[in-house]
């Protein structure tokens, strides 16, 4: 294509999740309370966690850490989401934009392997519960911790800086509401050859590597938990292990259905609403199905709102 057909665009109109007028109004509230309850669950979380000494343990050191991927990760998307519902037009600045997507892929990236993280945490509690603090001690936890983000700068990185060598065309109107990879491709003027395929190389393995972990790990730990003698008890662990794998195939799926399939199959549209599942929902959700139904957090946030009213 000739040089004179491309256009520095300096911002993009973002379309939102619905252009129908009606529905902007109870969408803009719906997620909104959605941001409320993200914000006040994963912070709480992280809070509570570092302030309550019993819950200094490998299990809550990464369910910390998944909380503020959660938390941070809802901060970049929904409220220029929230933005979207109440102005006319909703414009972000080519950097903005840029800087959106980067952070987008550093927190979702981390996340998928946070959650495998976890998910082997609880293999090794359950099925060789007497090698525990050898095998999951602080040193290994942190350095599991170190590869999860590094995991997520490096995909990031390799994706923004072929994104930035693209042009775009002077239609500047993104079908999203945020700046993701697919909407972007679509406005590109240039070849995105090498930008699909990375992407697709990136998705793969940042989906398809974590889920068969966990997927593995939850097997195991489904085959110990069928040896529990207690009727009670084996209820008890299978629902708590039926909201985590409920929660799993819902982010991996949602993401699957946005990344993995071919470009020429998938419909904008339908993804916008897969994707509120793995950016706005889950993030939610992580909370309650990860924490608030355990015990061990239930009486610290009791004690640690004690200690509060005592000074």
């Amino acid at each position: 294509m000739a040089e004179g057909n491309y256009s520095i665009v300096k911002e993009f109109t973002l379309a939102g999740l619905t252009e129908n007028l009606g529905l902007q109004l109870p969408l803009f509230f719906l997620f909104l309370g959605i941001y409320i309850v993200t914000v006040l669950g994963n912070l709480g979380m992280v809070v509570l966690i570092l302030f309550s000494p019993h819950l200094h343990t490998p299990m809550y050191f990464f369910l910390s850490h998944l909380s503020f991927v959660d938390l941070c990760q809802s901060s970049v998307i929904t409220p220029k989401m929230l933005e979207n519902f109440v102005m006319k037009k909703s414009v972000i600045s080519y950097a903005g934009c840029m800087a959106q997507f980067y952070l987008f892929g550093l927190f979702a990236v981390s996340e998928c392997h946070m959650l495998a993280a976890m998910a082997y945490d609880r293999y090794v509690a359950i099925c060789n519960p007497l090698l525990y603090n050898v095998t999951m001690s602080y040193k290994v936890c942190s350095w599991i911790v170190v590869g999860v983000y590094s995991v997520g700068l490096v995909c990031a990185t390799g994706e923004t800086v072929f994104l930035l060598r693209l042009f775009f065309c002077k239609d500047n109107y993104i079908n999203h509401y945020f700046c993701d990879l697919l909407p972007l491709l679509e406005q590109s003027c240039s070849s995105t050859f090498i930008s699909e395929i990375l992407g697709l190389s990136f998705s793969s393995f940042n989906i398809i590597f974590p889920a068969l972990t966990i997927l593995s790990s939850y097997f195991f730990i489904i085959s110990r938990i069928l040896g529990i003698p207690s009727t009670e008890g084996r209820s008890k662990a299978f629902s708590t292990c039926s909201s985590h794998i409920l929660a799993v195939v819902l982010f991996f799926g949602s993401l699957a259905f946005m990344y993995l399939q071919p470009s020429s199959v998938s419909s904008m549209d339908q993804g916008k609403v897969s994707s509120v599942f793995y950016t706005i929902i889950i993030p939610m959700l992580n909370p309650l199905i990860y924490s608030l139904r355990n015990k061990d957090v239930k009486v610290a946030l009791c004690k640690f709102i004690e200690r509060r009213q005592f000074l």
